[in-house]
């Protein structure tokens, strides 16, 4: 079996690439890196090493590499081939991957079984964001084609990568636990053979549950501890009063959670648990200003802390510690990262109300954008 992943990156190779190779996929990268792609050619191996006590690690095999741009003739030709198709580049990078996975999958001849293409992606709807822009280079004529032997599953994925500090370029350091489920109404022909992938009738709940307690976990704890000079996120959560105000953030978001997509309220709380003591993990040493890094898009419409607030208060349930993390992401002014800096000059220029209103895409008299103005004022 035959598996294309787009990001050779930290999550594609110890996250993605691992569970395909332990489902006996054999995988080929493609990256614009040319140091990674060079040297999965050279070693056609890599180590997946788990951050835990009892340190186990894992030896990748049967890997290769293409580079995007340079080899993109052979690329065309491996989507058409391939078995599955995954990506792990970032949302903002699927319009520039799309161009050349259009190639290959017209390339792709009658004969071979139904593909799907999978974004693991840290966004709601990843897959459905790709699927749209590879109909932008294709006529009517051959959309209609892929259409018919090609899937388009939207993913939720879960696992911790932190910054690597690995003497091999390619081998990555992950938490132990991780969680990938897809969608199984838009999958096309069989189910590919890969026992760690939960398929799901119902993907929104999961996607919502995870970008609502994990990533809004993260990005409260990271916001709340740079304003109290915190290093690290375990730093953070050691400090009591912090760490109530992040279950204070999970416990609104949790809500929402569970009215909207009827999970279990206790069951909830043991995942919110089972989330903090995964920050926690002591053998994971996480930067505050890395899991806080890029504010602006944290701050987007449909993103982890706006997001959750708009849609309790359409359901008329207040909201209280969402509004104070969200003010803290706005005061997030670490020089060394570029949205840092773009949104204190956004805030500086405009105000605060003109600037939130412009990030959230919410009107400078909606009910968020006045309250948290207030706050931030405070």
């Amino acid at each position: 079996m035959k598996a294309l992943h787009f990001g050779a990156g930290n999550i594609g190779r110890g996250f993605i690439g691992k569970i395909l190779a332990d489902a006996g996929y054999s995988i080929t990268f493609v990256d614009v890196n040319h140091e990674v792609i060079d040297a999965l050619n050279e070693m056609n191996s890599y180590h997946v090493h788990y951050a835990e006590e009892d340190k186990r690690s894992f030896e990748i095999t049967n890997v290769q590499g293409l580079h995007s741009q340079k080899d993109e003739a052979q690329v065309i030709e491996a989507i058409a081939s391939a078995d599955l198709v995954t990506t792990a580049v970032g949302a903002h990078i699927l319009p520039h991957i799309a161009a050349t996975l259009a190639k290959g999958l017209i390339a792709r001849p009658t004969s071979q079984p139904p593909l799907n293409v999978i974004a693991c992606e840290n966004a709601l709807g990843g897959t459905d964001l790709l699927k749209a822009e590879v109909e932008k280079h294709l006529s009517s004529e051959d959309w209609d084609y892929v259409l018919e032997i090609v899937g388009f599953p939207n993913a939720a994925v879960d696992r911790i990568v932190p910054i690597q500090n690995q003497t091999n370029l390619l081998d990555v350091l992950v938490e132990p636990f991780f969680e990938w489920v897809v969608e199984r109404k838009n999958m096309k022909g069989d189910l590919p053979p890969v026992t760690d992938i939960h398929f799901v009738d119902a993907l929104e709940a999961y996607i919502e549950r995870k970008l609502f307690t994990v990533n809004t976990g993260h990005a409260a704890t990271a916001y709340f501890g740079y304003l109290d000079n915190k290093k690290t996120i375990q730093e953070v959560l050691e400090d009591e009063a912090i760490k109530r105000q992040v279950r204070s953030v999970l416990e609104e978001t949790g809500r929402l959670i569970c009215e909207k997509h009827t999970f279990d309220s206790e069951d909830h709380e043991r995942y919110i648990e089972k989330i903090l003591q995964r920050f926690l993990n002591p053998f994971i040493v996480d930067e505050v200003t890395r899991v806080a890094r890029q504010p602006i898009k944290k701050l987007g419409h449909n993103e982890r802390l706006v997001s959750p607030a708009v849609q309790l208060l359409d359901k008329g349930i207040e909201i209280d510690a969402l509004y104070d993390v969200i003010v803290a992401a706005l005061k997030f002014d670490y020089p060394q990262d570029d949205e840092a800096e773009e949104l204190q000059k956004k805030l500086n220029d405009s105000g605060i109300q003109k600037a939130f209103s412009s990030i959230s895409g919410l009107a400078e008299d909606h009910t968020i954008v006045k309250e948290v103005a207030r706050r931030y004022a405070q």
